[in-house]
């Protein structure tokens, strides 16, 4: 728990001017954790929400919380917030009751205020907050009040409204005095190295009131107004000699995703756990390999960062999802202390995962080192993005399963993935520096390295490679294959996105094969209470829809995040055209989250991770050939249109005495698996690699 290593109620809430001042060491990158914590402290102290700051997330100032990933928010820093904003109401309540005189179970608490009833005795908790030492330490086991959602009122979003003036600053927006703007010269291919600049660049440049910056193969372009810098670090990139070599590796990805050379381990309750992997299942009913290509975050804005290098600090303001790790790993690159790099967390381009905000911040900081006392703001381009961020990793899931009396006796389930942990974070071997993109190309690089297995508790490829449902016997193994083309890293769930996919269509491709109700079926292997009562609602819903059409289709799919979080039930309805396009007309989400904290944040996270799973399933794929990534604008790398989102009907089955869930990361993967067996019932096609595009859905039919 978070309040271990910051023990004190003054680590999380403080006072300023008359406002409480909530600090926390998760990042909001749009996913409303800042509303569902501020809503939080609101719940326990009662303290208006107009009266509730949240501090800017800032190395030295915020919790070391790590990383802003794997749906754990609500959960660590939730739990942390919850805890101290209820000690503190045990310290003020005593405080009060000693000024009034009276017992402290004699005081109400109610709109921010201590009152004693039938008395003018009203103290504000604000105020008494402020006049009180907040160095104390938090009580774990202490009392939380009982919070009825449906009567609370909910909270907006923060930032909202200037977002929708106009008026929000974004990382991308900081305007300062003295800055210069600045992008970064790009090889053609991640293999290409510099051998030289064109005769002259560096006196043009400067000619034109812009400077060079190199070290080695990097190399960017700095000025004071921003579009001449974009037209020369254009223009010396075209200029430019790069050695080539052989170019980017055109190999068939998915041949290269088996057990050859691979590090395979089995897993064993979700765990990773040395030692013989087992023999395959003999003579299963039924086996099916899904897949999943390279895919991108494709946030809807490109990376940036600001950097500034003044009496020996280095200030850096970036959108990066773990900003301790980051400074580490910026430090050890540099040479430089830990406590003198200071990162500050502004918005910018969520991805929920890994996308290029770590490596603008480090690129700032390279080139801010060599202009010393001068703010450098970096802004990636599409192309950079698209190109440079580090991608989603090809995945295959291998799957198989014997049937007796109509239930799965033995499973079987390998997972051949790359690493999903490239972000930058202190490591062995400089793994912190090695993992940020502009080392590689710098006079002195600093290799990459070399992908370990994550033996954690459902990380990695691994996450949710464990059936949820109750398989008597299950052989379970996770296939670390390195030496492939592209650089990884996470995106939201992991693996267990493509895990989840294969899993929910194998369910439904033995329930379809043995002509049992896909309800009934996944309800004859589960034994958790409140999964059935997920999968039992999700039915009821159901039911209520009207009939398919004739190129309609519908298809179910039920998950439970790391086999520990947010239970999700999930029905798609879509449209197959004559052209094979398909068309999403509604989805049905039945989820248990547990306790809710902000359900407009909980229902937006659902829909969110839906229509981003919607996309991956239906249109994304990275492409590339030995001259470099093809996939680098819209056109080559399509996402989904707002044509293609369905009516949503969201269903949340609140727990008010179950402990939160995470929910962030919780639809997607069973949201691909619907998806598929939606097709599979509106044409008779089994789609087993993504993205299921119409000429996908052509060759499927014309191969049969």
């Amino acid at each position: 728990m978070s309040i271990a290593q910051y023990p004190l109620i003054s680590d999380w809430i403080t006072v300023s001017d008359g406002r409480l001042v909530v600090t926390s060491g998760k990042v909001d990158i749009g996913q409303r954790i800042s509303t569902a914590l501020a809503q939080i402290v609101h719940e326990e102290l009662t303290v208006p929400h107009g009266l509730i700051d949240m501090a800017p997330v800032r190395t030295g100032r915020s919790p070391d919380e790590g990383i802003t990933s794997g749906s754990n928010s609500v959960e660590q820093s939730g739990q942390a917030l919850r805890c101290a904003s209820a000690s503190l109401r045990e310290v003020l309540v005593s405080v009060a009751a000693t000024r009034i005189g009276c017992l402290p179970k004699d005081l109400v608490l109610s709109d921010g205020t201590l009152q004693l009833p039938a008395t003018n005795h009203r103290l504000s908790i604000v105020g008494l907050a402020g006049d009180v030492d907040l160095s104390c330490r938090i009580d774990p086991e202490v009392a939380f009040l009982e919070v009825r959602h449906e009567t609370s009122p909910r909270p907006a979003m923060r930032g909202i409204a200037a977002m929708a003036e106009g008026s929000f600053t974004f990382v991308h927006d900081i305007d300062v005095p003295g800055m210069l703007h600045a992008r970064v010269v790009r090889p053609p291919h991640a293999h290409a190295r510099l051998e030289a600049t064109a005769d002259g660049a560096e006196a043009r440049l400067a000619s034109e009131g812009l400077r060079l910056i190199r070290d080695g193969s990097f190399l960017a372009v700095t000025g004071p107004q921003e579009w001449p810098v974009v037209k020369a670090a254009r223009r010396l990139a075209l200029s430019s000699r790069w050695d080539v070599g052989a170019g980017l590796p055109e190999t068939q990805i998915f041949t290269r995703l088996n057990a050859t050379g691979a590090v395979r381990i089995p897993v064993i309750d979700g765990t990773p756990t040395p030692g013989d992997i087992g023999d395959p299942l003999r003579d299963p009913v039924h086996s099916a390999r899904y897949e999943r290509p390279y895919q991108l975050h494709a946030a809807l804005g490109p990376s940036a960062a600001m950097a500034v290098w003044q009496d020996d600090t280095l200030s850096i303001t970036c959108h990066s999802q773990g900003i301790y790790p980051l400074r580490a790993s910026i430090a050890d690159s540099l040479g430089l202390d830990p406590e003198s790099v200071d990162i500050s967390h502004v918005p910018g381009s969520g991805c929920y995962g890994h996308n290029g905000a770590d490596d603008a911040a480090f690129e700032a900081a390279l080139i801010a080192m060599q202009i010393p006392r001068t703010p450098v703001l970096v802004k990636w381009t599409r192309e950079d993005e698209h190109r440079w961020e580090p991608f989603a990793p090809a995945m295959a899931v291998d799957l198989a399963a014997t049937v007796v009396d109509g239930k799965i006796s033995a499973f079987s389930a390998e997972v051949f993935s790359d690493t999903h942990r490239g972000r930058p974070r202190p490591g062995p071997d400089r793994a912190g520096p090695s993992r940020l993109l502009a080392n590689r190309y710098r006079a002195d690089p600093i290799s990459p390295a070399e992908a370990q297995p994550n033996m954690g508790h459902h990380a990695g490829m691994h996450r949710n490679l464990d059936p949820i449902y109750d398989f008597p016997v299950k052989r379970l193994v996770k296939n670390l294959v390195t030496g492939l083309p592209h650089r990884t890293s996470a995106m939201r769930c992991l693996g267990a996105a493509a895990n989840i996919f294969a899993l929910e269509s194998f369910i439904d491709e033995l329930a379809r094969g043995n002509a049992l109700d896909p309800f009934e079926f996944r309800r004859a292997h589960l034994s958790d209470a409140r999964a059935v009562a997920v999968l039992d609602e999700l039915r009821r819903l159901v039911a209520e829809l009207p009939p398919r059409s004739q190129t309609g289709g519908r298809g179910i799919a039920y998950a439970q995040y790391k086999n520990q979080m947010t239970r999700v039930g999930i029905c798609v309805d879509l449209e197959v055209s004559d052209r094979a396009e398909v068309r999403l007309t509604r989805a049905t989400i039945v989820a248990d989250a547990g306790r809710v904290v902000d359900i407009e944040g909980l229902k937006a996270q659902l829909e969110g991770g839906f229509i981003q799973a919607a996309s991956w399933a239906l249109c994304e794929e990275v492409r590339w050939d030995r001259d470099g990534i093809q996939s680098y604008d819209w056109d080559e790398y399509p996402v989904i249109r707002f044509d293609n989102i369905p009516v949503f009907d969201v269903k949340v089955l609140d727990r008010p005495r179950e402990k939160s869930l995470g929910a962030g990361e919780a639809s997607p993967g069973p949201t691909i698996a619907a998806i598929a067996n939606a097709i599979h019932d509106a044409t008779g096609l089994r789609l087993r690699r993504m993205p299921f595009t119409a000429d996908a859905i052509l060759r499927h039919a014309s191969a049969q």
